[in-house]
């Protein structure tokens, strides 16, 4: 091979592992340079979706709604008329009604509206993936529009991280996540509009303290979480106004912080008795009140106890200490790991079951009244028709129900939001009532030819 045919050979070889080296490189370039661009578009929202989303949930709820009459005119013709409306048997209207909830706990807790979970008679719990699960109502308060859902899970769920909505700013950036109009994990963004908004729903409803915001809140969307651009929970979406336009609001998370203690607790849901109370006010959770005799009495737990550990897993809130007690019941031993000056221990605490209070007792201790159930044969005698309840048979002297006129032979059927007519329940009820509450009760009184409805307010003394 003469020496310019080497050369040549060798040039026609540099030449094609640079076309091969050359394009290589450029696509590196361009993918490098696609990465960049994509970076730059990430924004703040985008990390917040991607970090949250397996936390959001859609919520979809079955509501079982009896009726008769398809023109709405049982009422009139039950109560004038013995129709043969009246006489057919009721017919079932099957409802569906979708929201949004997140993950509390990763044993299976969610949040939502109590309004999108009321008066369900199924609801259905759906994430990201499409997994559904049956979940059943495990506490609701009507009040604040709250509800905690229990799903039954074989593995650890993500919770959303809960942040704290004292410190929000007026025009600081919040997302919202939801199922807006049944488009599952729909996000908006947005600012904070303003804070400590009040908003009347109707003339039994009205919220205050809520968070106003711009990011768009469409129906599907409650229950659903705000988020700061931290991914933190700030509020809960619950409500928009409908003749505005992105006006929408939200329970602060503070509120979820403070109530959920409550809502959870086994001595309220559960007619448990664990005995103490705590509370996460200041760097730690501490026991603020154990009552006499009860088991964290017994146990040897004090006023002061800091807390550290339930079952061996830590706790460092009042939040954290409620669901650590969620799914106890009666005979079940609780492992309490606290500080005492310095010093750790252990503390056993079982859980006993707590008697169910006597009606007589706490209308007469509350209202100075006392009450006999009215049967199914003394209402056909009385002629009652549908009122059903309890009649006063006494009313002590000087007693609240005196004082507003109560008087033997009265007829009551509700105290405060309950039916008479379960009296198991109502006397539950009653015994979360403390001295100068006051209730409005629904009382019948036998007229010339007719029962007289009236409204009175009850405080209990």
């Amino acid at each position: 091979m003469n020496t310019r045919h080497f050369i040549f050979c060798k040039s026609l070889s540099i030449l094609m592992l640079l076309s091969i080296i050359t394009p290589l490189g450029a696509q590196e370039s361009k993918s490098a340079d696609s990465d960049q661009a994509k970076a730059r578009r990430r924004t703040p929202v985008v990390d917040v979706f991607e970090s949250s989303k397996e936390s959001v949930v859609n919520i979809a709820s079955k509501q079982i709604v009896q009726y008769r009459s398809p023109l709405g005119i049982d009422d009139m013709f039950d109560r004038f008329f013995d129709s043969p409306l009246r006489r057919r048997q009721p017919r079932q209207l099957e409802r569906t009604s979708v929201g949004s909830g997140f993950v509390l706990h990763k044993s299976g807790l969610i949040v939502t509206n109590a309004h999108v979970v009321a008066q369900t008679a199924e609801r259905k719990v759906i994430f990201d993936d499409h997994k559904e699960y049956d979940a059943q109502v495990v506490a609701i308060d009507h009040e604040h529009d709250l509800a905690v859902l229990k799903i039954q899970v074989d593995h650890d769920i993500k919770p959303l991280h809960l942040g704290h909505s004292d410190d929000l700013m007026v025009g600081e950036t919040v997302i919202a996540i939801g199922n807006a109009l049944g488009y599952q994990h729909t996000v908006t963004s947005g600012v904070v509009s303003a804070l400590n908004r009040s908003m009347e729903v109707n003339d039994e409803v009205a919220f205050k303290n809520l968070i106003q915001t711009d990011a768009s809140i469409n129906p599907g969307n409650s229950g659903g979480p705000l988020l700061n651009v931290l991914g933190e929970l700030v509020g809960i979406n619950t409500a928009i106004r409908a003749d505005g336009q992105n006006i929408g609001f939200a329970i602060p998370v503070d509120d979820l912080r403070r109530l959920l203690p409550q809502m959870l607790a086994i001595e309220s849901r559960s007619r448990l008795q664990f005995g103490m109370q705590v509370s996460d006010r200041g760097r730690s959770l501490k026991v603020t009140r154990v009552d006499v005799d009860s088991p964290a009495h017994q146990s040897g737990m004090q006023v002061g106890d800091r807390i550290l550990k339930i079952d061996g897993i830590e706790v460092d809130n009042a939040v954290d200490y409620a669901i650590a007690l969620v799914g106890k019941k009666a005979d079940d031993y609780v492992q309490v790991t606290i500080s005492r000056h310095g010093r750790q221990s252990t503390k056993q605490v079982q859980i006993v079951e707590k008697p169910r209070p006597n009606l007589d007792t706490m209308l007469s201790n509350l209202f100075g009244l006392k009450v006999g159930v009215i049967t199914r044969e003394m209402a056909e005698e009385a002629r009652l028709g549908r009122i059903r309840g309890v009649f006063v048979i006494e009313v002590q002297d000087n007693s609240t129900a005196a004082k507003v006129g109560l008087r033997r032979g009265d007829i009551i059927t509700s105290i405060g939001n309950l039916s008479t007519t379960d009296t198991d329940e109502l006397a539950e009820q009653l015994e979360t009532v403390s001295p100068g509450d006051r209730l409005r009760i629904v009382v019948y009184r036998i007229g010339n030819r007719s029962y007289i409805r009236r409204t009175v307010v009850l405080t209990a003394q």
